[in-house]
Order: C-alpha cells, then structure tokens, then sequence
C-alpha cells in the first residue's frame, strides 16, 4: 500500500514538473506479460515511462543504488523500490543473463518489464541496433512487446549533467507487437534477429530518430 501510494505521488509530480506529452498509454494490455521496450536517450528514461501507464511496471536498475544504510541511501532504496526497479549487478560476468532470469520472472507472473533493447543509452541521438534480449524475453515467456518512443529526455538530462533542465518531452506507445506465430523457435537466432528487428522498426516509427544498423558501445559515464 505505502509504495503504490508512493508511486502515484511520483506519478502525479512527474506530470506536473515535466508536463510530459503521452500518446497511446491506452494501448498497453491492462493484463498478462508485457514488454514495454524502449529507445534510450537519457538516464531518466527508466523513470518515466513506467510513471505514464496504469500499471506497475518493472525495470532493473544498478544494484548500489539499492546498498547502505546512511538516511539518504535509503531514501534512494525506498524511491526505487516504488518506481518498479530491480536490483542487477552490472559489474558481474554474467550480469546479462541474470538480468534475463529476472526479467522472465516478471512475465511468468503476468507482470509487466520495461527495456531498452539497445542495451545502452544513445549519446548521438541515434537509434542504434536492438539486441536479442528482448526477443528471447518475448518468445520464451510468450509476452506482447510494446514499442515506445521517447522524444526530448536527452534535453531533460543530457549525458553528463547532474540537473535536469525544463524541455518538451513526448511519451508514444505504440500498439502491441505479438508473436504467436514463432511459437517453439525461442532458440532460433535468426527468429530471435528478426523479432528484435521488428521490434526496433516499431520504435523507430514512433521516436523519429535516424537508425544506424550496429550496436552502441556502452559508455563509461556510470550514469548510463
């Protein structure tokens, strides 16, 4: 109860500070396993959007922001746990896979889970080449994926700033992507390629950004 109460609060002020334009938050299923993916232009982006839709929404976030005891650590715990994050160790080898694990636990319980298929925040502005995560995540946990395009957080926070500056941002859904149709190939690299691709299509619509066909390299600004 406190945190779904937290979480409205967080909702409503994030509404007011950023006056957020939000299109098609309708189109996200009110039930069963859901992927919100999204582009990835900013630090807060994690943070919005799981603020624009009805509801909660999981997403992983690093670990130490979950770690220590001092006041102001567990102001920042009590905050995230709120939002939906999900404590990951980005510094441990196989972090990739169980951020996987821990995402497919989410769908199983007909839960929603946000993801940036590109893996890494954009520093360019440019939409870079989704990773297969998300269809593994879509294909082996039989999960819708709705596409999301973001406009304007990379003005809110630009990469490197501490503050967050007053600009125009645009939250678009797109409408579910379903793919029944590849039902038993999970473990098939191509399949996987492919639904990442549509996937990646569908958020290219909505966001406008220029695509660019390779992969971001992750950046070393530990905000990322």
């Amino acid at each position: 109860m406190f945190y779904r109460a937290l979480r409205a609060l967080l909702s409503s002020l994030t509404r007011v500070i950023l006056r957020p334009v939000v299109t098609g938050a309708e189109m996200v299923p009110a039930k069963g396993p859901v992927i919100l993916a999204i582009n990835h232009l900013s630090v807060i982006d994690s943070f919005i959007v799981p603020m624009m839709v009805k509801r909660p929404v999981s997403f992983l976030a690093k670990a130490e922001y979950f770690a220590g005891g001092s006041p102001r650590k567990r102001f920042v715990k009590t905050l995230f746990t709120a939002l939906g994050a999900i404590p990951v160790d980005r510094d441990n080898s196989r972090a990739a896979l169980a951020s996987l694990d821990v995402a497919g636990s989410v769908l199983d319980r007909g839960e929603s889970f946000a993801i940036h298929p590109e893996g890494t925040r954009s520093l360019d502005g440019k939409l870079h080449r989704g990773r297969t995560g998300v269809a593994q995540l879509a294909l082996e946990h039989r999960a819708c994926v709705v596409p999301v395009g973001l406009v304007g957080t990379d003005r809110v926070l630009p990469a490197g700033s501490r503050f967050p500056r007053r600009a125009r941002v645009e939250v678009r859904f797109g409408a579910p992507l379903y793919f029944d149709r590849y039902d038993g190939l999970a473990n098939s690299l191509p399949i996987r390629r492919a639904v990442t691709d549509e996937v990646m299509y569908a958020i290219l619509e909505l966001s406008g950004q220029e695509y660019v066909d390779s992969y971001h390299k992750r950046s070393s600004d530990p905000a990322a």
